[in-house]
């Protein structure tokens, strides 16, 4: 079916990567997922979930007495190990890094501290809670294992206004009599929330719940501090949505059940800019199909908007962000028979359907959460699976608003446009010229070198002294794809009284020293930091009158005195 108009239309329509969109997909030896996503403040992204490891270079000489002896020892540091990924801009991987935890582990949800670090949620295998505090480069500055004895599971992790976090998750009932109800819990699993300060204190830990099956899946910060908080209750063949409204301290102010005939799971929920709430839930048709159903509602409970979204396919919403506009996406996946495919859908204010997409192939593939970056673009992360094969692999994608692939932005018309913007005071005085091929041209009278001279003059160094701060700060953030940057010395092809073969001899040898000249005294205005780096890139060459300056096919030997700059990238 042929794409409509965003926002009159409604269309659905499944879509598949070219190599120029920015769609990540990270393959690992063995299972990877993404579950999390969230922007950097250098504009990046990053995401978390879990990749796996085993050792496959066992030593064949040493012998093992029983299965348990060889599983502690294959099992250090490897298997299921939290995830971290983080890519520039221009969708380069920068970071790809994974715990190491002495457990199997798994990360389900990342948050940004203000120094650009992060906070990480997951939980290990065997039960345990984890909250790790990380810098930008994702080295640990805090890590806390915490819950109860029983079996503990995290499935979201929230920032709070005063900067620490909310763990929201579940844990299983021991029914142990010597346990206080705390330990013993209210029913099969309990509604498990614990509160932690922005320095990893914990400030409280609490269970809710009924005698029934109780699992915590969301929680939300309301304006006026206090905490909403969206669960599971599963009895008999019933399973319900319910939310309840705590303080800050987590004490109980009210509570309510959606109980329906139809199996109702509650997957999203978020607070919009009104300071109204919204649910995304999936719910069973008559059909037996899972459906996309949307509750809006205000801090009293009080329902504002209850919309169910009809698909053809079983569909389903993990994750839903509001934009500055009032419009909301929401991502998640839609299966058939034999095919899962990741599922992006965009609702208007009133949480009517305007636009949804389907990506992936005729395999599993599905989205897990999403990200709203600071130029209204989308940030995905989820899981892609390739043909003919039964391991998932990390995957990460940006959207644009109408729900198609942004682009990666190709390396050269990016380092093209932030030269263009440092130098852009030069080039509107028309000063220096950049190409598109990245080839730097100094213009101004003033900068090009008299007949037979190579030192710099009074008017040259001032203007060098400028050039030389701006192409450090432009080699100090975008080192990373440069090559090189040749810096490259020219001459007219006059000298008089020689043979041509002297006179380019001579030249190219005056073409070096007025490349050096400059390099000289670009070099020499750095700092040993910028230096070191300096040497790895800059490369100064002359080249005679190999490259003159032809004006109406005859020679502008004024304008052939100069020194320009070429820019390589990798």
């Amino acid at each position: 079916m042929s794409k409509v108009i965003f926002f009159i239309l409604f269309s659905t329509l499944t879509l598949f990567a070219k190599s120029s969109d920015f769609s990540i997909i990270v393959h690992k030896p063995f299972d990877a997922a993404l579950l999390d996503v969230t922007q950097d403040y250098d504009r990046g992204i990053s995401a978390v979930g879990f990749s796996k490891d085993y050792k496959t270079d066992i030593n064949p000489s040493k012998s093992y007495d029983n299965a348990f002896d060889y599983l502690a020892d294959t099992s250090d540091k490897l298997g299921t190990q939290m995830h971290l990924l983080k890519v520039n801009k221009n969708g380069k991987i920068i970071l790809s890094k994974t715990s190491k935890l002495s457990k199997f582990s798994e990360a389900i949800a990342i948050t940004k501290t203000p120094n650009n670090g992060y906070f990480i949620g997951g939980y290990t295998m065997d039960g345990s809670l984890l909250v790790i505090k990380t810098n930008a480069q994702g080295k640990t500055l805090f890590y806390k294992k915490f819950g109860t004895k029983n079996y503990d599971r995290m499935n979201n992790l929230i920032m709070l206004s005063d900067g620490g976090v909310l763990a929201v998750g579940s844990s299983v009932t021991s029914r142990a009599i010597t346990d206080n109800i705390f330990k013993t819990g209210l029913g099969k699993n309990d509604i498990f929330l614990t509160r932690f300060s922005k320095n990893g204190q914990e400030l409280w830990s609490k269970k809710y719940g009924t005698e029934y099956d109780d699992r915590g899946i969301d929680a939300v910060e309301a304006h006026d501090g206090s905490i909403v908080v969206v669960s599971t209750t599963s009895y008999d063949k019933h399973k319900n949505a319910t939310l309840m409204r705590l303080t800050e301290n987590g004490n109980m102010m009210w509570l309510k059940h959606y109980k329906r005939d139809k199996l109702i799971t509650p997957h999203k929920i978020i607070r919009l800019k009104d300071n109204n709430f919204l649910i995304a839930l999936s719910q069973y048709n008559d059909a037996q199909k899972e459906q996309v159903r949307l509750i809006k509602f205000d801090l009293y409970k009080n329902i504002l908007e209850d919309k169910t979204i009809f698909t053809t396919y079983p569909s389903i919403i993990n994750d839903i962000k509001e934009f500055s506009d009032g419009t909301l996406m929401g991502v998640g996946l839609i299966k058939d028979t034999f095919n899962t495919d990741g599922l992006v859908m965009v609702f208007d204010s009133h949480l009517a359907l305007l636009t949804q997409n389907h990506y992936g192939k005729e395999n599993f593939d599905t989205f897990n959460a999403l990200h709203i970056l600071n130029n209204s673009q989308i940030a995905v992360a989820g899981i892609h699976t390739d043909e003919n094969s039964q391991e998932t692999n990390m995957w990460l994608l940006k959207l644009n608003k109408d729900t198609t692939l942004a682009q990666k932005p190709t390396q050269t018309k990016t380092i093209h446009s932030i030269l263009h913007e440092i130098f852009s005071q030069e080039i509107t005085q028309k000063k220096l010229t950049i190409s598109d091929d990245l080839h730097i041209e100094f213009t101004a009278s003033s900068l090009y070198f008299e007949k037979g001279k190579y030192k710099l003059t009074k008017e040259q160094t001032k203007f060098l002294k400028i050039f030389a701060y701006k192409i450090s700060y432009f080699v100090k953030n975008n080192a990373e794809f440069l090559q090189s940057i040749e810096i490259n010395g020219h001459t007219s092809s006059e000298w008089n009284k020689v043979d041509f073969t002297q006179r380019y001899l001579k030249n190219e040898k005056l073409s070096l020293e007025r490349s050096f000249s400059v390099l000289s005294y670009i070099f020499s205005s750095q700092d040993i930091t910028m230096q070191k780096v300096f040497i790895k890139l800059f490369k100064g060459s002359g080249l005679s009158f190999s490259k003159k300056v032809l004006f109406n096919a005859n020679e502008d030997k004024k304008r052939s005195r100069r020194v320009s700059f070429s820019i390589i990238l990798k």
